[in-house]
């Protein structure tokens, strides 16, 4: 009701300007003698002039903006539709054999556009200048915009629109040097990316906003540490391809995260050649309800496959997924199987119902200090669970098979790593025996995936601290869950069998950084709000990861994230029979005997003490610098 008041409201003052601007103009022309007869041609008219005015504006959505965001956007609808409507009024005219003189029409739309405009444009400035008088500025956040392009003047423009946000953009940042100095909606640029801690204490900076949607992680990552020498709130614009439409709104604009902080660029996908062997196929995902497995089956939806099986033993996380992905695929033939990996006959029949023709096999116990008192349920679900899958794909004729590994696998320590390393082992051998295309994926730790660092630290700040960390000089390769799933797809795309495919995980990262750049998100200083506190190694625990064995050596792809390590195992026939072994000795209950058959199984897993010593700490370090030369 109120908005259609509003419209009736528009309407009526615009009759009076439309035919005001008639009467100006004739004033004009004729220097204040407007001579009868000429003026008469228009008053015969005046009602049906009015009556086609209002509808070409009403046509042009002049009474359905919101004018008190009022901008150049609807600046220019004000003019074509003046424009429009005159047009339309001297067509009218001249049908009905009515001459005016030509000024006549120029100088209506010209007045046209200063009423109409003056009008809707007057009304936010009588609102800016009622806030300015009523409101004031109590609690009123001071920001710095990061940024002098078109993002960063429509975030400045968004932020004086809204004054409910109670936030005053004051200063830009921008490193372009030609725009220092100038004025961008009023606000002035004041300085490059090295000024902004000393831009931010002059002009009592309260929130800092990065809006350089094109920017690279690399530079948001050295804006983002820039800004930390600042005790303000950090907010961010996303990368344009995290917009839909490429449209700047206050809406999108977030908190700084920790993925910002990974200096790393989106993935580029090949399109054309994932398409090719998911596009119209029968895709089986399993654990598919896990961080990488959900992910993993949002992306395969995008490339149309036939249909998609996603297999999981945990009923909740399935749902979830199959509900997240029949909201977003309407189309997509979707069918949820809760089984467990370990049961042989269970995966056979599955199997054989839904005939897959690829499979991402994403199923595995991952915690490592449960893996670690827990060996037989490692080797169970892991080892047994892999083998399973990998034979019955074996026997169904699937075209190709993706496991997803872990660096973990490689010279492990610690039973997890080392279950890993044998499912490798696993897809390695029976690639050799089979028409499947087995090959594996390895990478790093994944943020926010469940039970990894990040939720157990935001948890740790919400309780109030302290944050644990186990080493200080711990570190580890990090990327996101949709660019290691995407990774993962690419890679599987150019399987040709046997290949231990290897992700660029970038720089690797020190885990008490990331403490302290959580607890700063957070708004909360380290180790005075939350302090951070060192609890030791784990049980298997290493101070740093390693993505290649010694032999596997390495070779470089077509992707230039993606890299392949050389098969070392393929021996089918001796896999089997240490798998029997296996079974015996889990049947035996014997865990003592067990860890030692996979020392036997894995040569180059060394269980570690909690402790790290001197020595150690300096091969750990030693290794790292040799990779970085």
């Amino acid at each position: 009701m109120k908005k259609k008041a509003r419209s009736i409201y528009l309407i009526i003052i615009d009759v009076v300007l439309i035919n005001l601007a008639f009467y100006l103009a004739f004033l004009l022309r004729f220097e204040g003698n407007i001579p009868p007869g000429n003026f008469q041609g228009y008053m015969n008219n005046f009602f049906v002039i009015t009556i086609i005015k209002v509808a070409v504006f009403y046509y042009f959505n002049l009474y359905k903006s919101l004018w008190k965001y009022a901008s150049v956007e609807e600046l220019m609808q004000i003019v074509i539709g003046a424009v429009v409507a005159n047009t339309a009024v001297l067509s009218y005219l001249f049908i009905q054999q009515i001459h005016l003189p030509r000024s006549i029409y120029i100088l209506v739309g010209l007045l046209d556009v200063f009423f109409i405009g003056g009008s809707r444009f007057s009304y936010r400035a009588l609102r800016r200048l009622k806030n300015r008088d009523f409101k004031g500025k109590k609690n009123e956040k001071r920001v710095l915009i990061i940024g002098a392009g078109d993002a960063g003047a429509m975030v400045i423009k968004e932020l004086k629109n809204h004054e409910e946000l109670n936030s005053n953009p004051v200063a830009i940042i921008d490193d372009d040097e030609s725009k220092e100095g100038q004025r961008i909606n009023g606000i002035p640029v004041l300085g490059q990316r090295l000024d902004i801690a000393s831009v931010s204490k002059k002009k009592r900076i309260d929130e800092i906003i990065i809006a350089i949607p094109s920017a690279s992680k690399k530079e948001i990552k050295d804006i983002v540490n820039e800004s930390k020498r600042t005790n303000c709130t950090l907010k961010i614009l996303p990368g344009m391809f995290e917009l839909i439409d490429e449209k700047v709104s206050i809406n999108e604009i977030r908190e700084v995260q920790i993925e910002d902080l990974l200096g790393r660029d989106q993935v580029e996908l090949n399109i054309d050649e994932i398409s090719g062997y998911l596009l119209g196929k029968r895709v089986l995902v399993t654990g598919g309800g896990g961080s990488i497995g959900s992910e993993l089956c949002r992306q395969i939806a995008r490339f149309n496959p036939e249909r998609l099986i996603i297999l999981d033993i945990y009923e909740n996380n399935a749902y979830e997924i199959q509900n997240e992905l029949k909201r977003k695929y309407n189309n997509l033939k979707l069918d949820v199987v809760i089984a467990s990996v370990r049961e042989k006959e269970r995966m056979e029949d599955v199997f054989k119902k839904f005939s897959p023709e690829v499979v991402f096999h994403a199923a595995a116990h991952k915690h490592v200090p449960l893996m670690e008192d827990n060996p037989e349920e490692a080797i169970k679900n892991n080892v047994f669970g892999t083998l399973n899958v990998a034979q019955a794909a074996d026997k169904e004729h699937v075209k190709r098979f993706v496991m997803i590994s872990t660096d973990k696998a490689v010279n492990p320590t610690n039973i997890m790593g080392a279950s890993k390393r044998i499912c490798e082992m696993i897809v390695q051998s029976i690639n050799k025996h089979s028409n499947t295309e087995f090959v594996a994926v390895r990478f790093g730790n994944v943020l926010g995936s469940n039970g990894s660092v990040i939720p157990l630290f935001k948890r740790q700040i919400k309780e109030g601290g302290p944050v644990t960390v186990t080493h200080k000089d711990v570190i580890r390769y990090f990327m996101t869950i949709p660019e290691a799933s995407q990774l993962v797809i690419q890679a599987g795309a150019m399987a040709k069998g046997g290949e231990i495919f290897v992700l660029d995980m970038g720089e690797p990262v020190k885990i008490i950084d990331l403490a302290r750049d959580l607890i700063s998100f957070s708004g909360f200083e380290p180790n005075v709000d939350i302090p951070i506190e060192i609890v030791g190694l784990r049980p298997g625990e290493k101070l740093y990861e390693e993505l290649l064995l010694d032999e596997e050596g390495i070779k470089s792809t077509k992707h230039k994230k993606i890299f392949i390590g050389e098969p070392i195992f393929s021996d089918y026939k001796v896999l089997l029979k240490s798998m029997d072994k296996f079974r015996d000795i889990i049947n035996n209950e014997d865990e003592d005997k067990l860890r030692s058959y996979i020392k036997e199984i894995v040569p180059t897993y060394e269980k570690k003490n909690e402790k790290v010593n001197k020595r150690f700490e300096k091969e750990c370090y030693e290794q790292i610098s040799a990779a970085k030369e």
